[in-house]
């Protein structure tokens, strides 16, 4: 069984976060590990029809943010990386800057030392030279930036396609092939 950690923040884009949890579900062999941020639950009221409890129901395991004592803050306890979808800046900050306070920063950063991936689907624009800092630090210590920007190399017909691509080429980064996910083929897609 392969865990893995899936945090969602209070940035926009919180359908990220849920989308990906709902792919991980179909995939017998991955056990999820969740985070969920008030923000977020806060930010899912404006953004989708998901309650709480229903964002809930798609973990496997779901944790307190504040709880840093958490199995997943452990080294010792071993999964196959992590994703953050949304990514904000803030949490995007305590990742670069390795404040743990909280359980995704903490869990993020135990990846990183461990060296096992994080994928981190930051959600802000335009950047100021500020933001460029913490994901130049953020990526020097092991953290993949990924924005959810979309490749219409694939022809999306429907904002579905567009969350769908962006979620599943992410989830690639941590060796997760969904099956719905385009790639390019050099003459087109497959």
């Amino acid at each position: 069984m392969r865990r893995l950690i899936v945090a969602i923040t209070g940035a926009s884009g919180v359908v990220y976060g849920i989308r990906a949890l709902e792919h991980l579900r179909q995939i017998e062999d991955v056990e999820t590990h969740v985070i969920v941020t008030p923000s977020a639950y806060r930010t899912a009221m404006a953004e989708v029809d998901y309650t709480p409890e229903q964002i809930k129901a798609l973990a496997d395991h779901l944790y307190n943010h504040k709880d840093i004592g958490a199995a997943i803050s452990s080294g010792s306890f071993r999964t196959s990386g992590m994703i953050v979808a949304p990514c904000s800046i803030k949490t995007l900050s305590a990742i670069a800057n390795s404040f743990n306070a909280e359980l995704i920063a903490r869990s993020a950063d135990v990846c990183m030392k461990e060296r096992r991936p994080v994928v981190l689907m930051l959600r802000e624009t335009p950047f100021h030279a500020g933001h460029i800092r913490l994901m130049d630090q953020a990526t020097q210590s092991g953290a993949i930036i990924m924005p959810p920007v979309p490749g219409f190399y694939t022809r999306p017909q429907t904002l579905d396609d567009v969350i769908d691509q962006s979620v599943g080429r992410a989830l690639n980064l941590l060796d997760i092939n969904l099956p719905s996910v385009k790639s390019w083929t050099g003459s087109g897609v497959e």
